[in-house]
């Protein structure tokens, strides 16, 4: 597809930033909603990069934001949300109602393609509330025939401005042991520029249909390996206490009374009770389909742990500019 014309929900933030990056790096014409332009101010040095001031979930925005388009890229989400079932309020606006409003815009409008995100292990069944509302989200993203959709479903995403691997770090810089729920959880996880890589490779596919991608990096680690380089890679290695079940629960309860985003919920835990690996019965296409070798994590997290970037340098240098 030459010079595309697409559209970026979640576009200012970790991934999203990436995905913009390489949109216009590849030559897309780029607009990014926000609700607050200041969030997002860090893109429109971009090339192609339009930052409009909107609010998707308001009716008719997305109708009339997604008029004359060749594509939506939809990497909005949420981390926690109120308590429901199958999943609270707040998973279910972000990750099942805005996805159908996406797809019923693009089929109202003619935009032929439609790229969601979701996440690796997102089942109906899944033991948290995140991983299932994933699930629904695909199933609204893939509900209007007249739309073709794919879905990407990463594992663990790193990268010089993630809360992952940065906020072990930054943990280890400030404690003298590290409490740790979940650690034997195996996980594969992935650079954010391979997973922005992948978006920009789906869209010039131009039979890409329903597709769904499985993305993760070329090794599987354990939670506690993987915090246990984090802190290593910083240079502030702590001692690292694996908890309980009982006592990471009780954790996780307390830390959803404190004021502000948890740095841990009894969903995340209940996230981190399953592995998030690729599985060897998986059906679902790789990166590999997609012509991209997964980065090893020990090749780049050292890069970046224990140091900031500077943001407005790193896109501009990744856009060629």
């Amino acid at each position: 597809m030459d010079a595309p014309n697409v559209l970026v929900l979640g576009g200012s933030g970790f991934i999203g930033s990436h995905v913009v990056a390489k949109l216009a790096a590849a030559g897309a014409r780029v607009v990014v909603p926000t609700r607050r332009y200041e969030r997002a101010r860090h893109l429109i040095f971009l090339p192609r990069v339009e930052v409009v001031e909107e609010d998707v979930y308001q009716d008719g925005v997305l109708v009339r934001l997604t008029q004359g388009l060749d594509a939506v890229v939809n990497l909005v989400g949420a981390l926690h949300s109120r308590r429901g079932m199958p999943y609270g309020l707040d998973f279910a606006r972000a990750h099942v109602e805005l996805p159908l409003r996406v797809a019923n815009a693009c089929a109202a409008n003619d935009v032929p393609r439609f790229l969601h995100m979701s996440a690796l292990g997102a089942a109906s069944n899944a033991p948290s509330m995140y991983l299932r509302s994933k699930a629904d989200g695909e199933l609204a993203a893939m509900s209007n025939p007249a739309v073709a959709a794919a879905v990407f479903r990463p594992s663990v995403v790193f990268g010089p401005e993630d809360r992952f691997l940065n906020l072990f770090a930054t943990m280890q810089k400030v404690l003298p042991v590290l409490p740790l729920a979940g650690a034997a959880t195996r996980l594969q996880p992935v650079f954010v520029e391979d997973v922005a890589q992948a978006f920009v490779n789906d869209l010039s596919e131009p039979q890409s249909r329903n597709r769904v991608y499985e993305l993760a990096g070329p090794k599987v680690y354990t939670l506690w390996q993987l915090v246990k380089l984090a802190g290593l890679y910083s240079g502030h290695p702590r001692p690292i206490v694996k908890l309980a079940p009982a006592l990471a629960t009780l954790l996780a309860q307390l830390l959803e009374w404190l004021p502000g985003a948890p740095l841990m919920s009894r969903d995340n835990l209940a996230s981190l009770s399953v592995d998030n690996v690729i599985l060897p019965s998986s059906q679902a296409l790789t990166a590999a389909d997609l012509g991209i070798r997964p980065h090893a994590l020990e090749a780049v997290a050292p890069h970046y742990l224990g140091r900031v970037l500077p943001r407005l340098d790193e896109f501009r240098r990744r856009a060629g500019r």
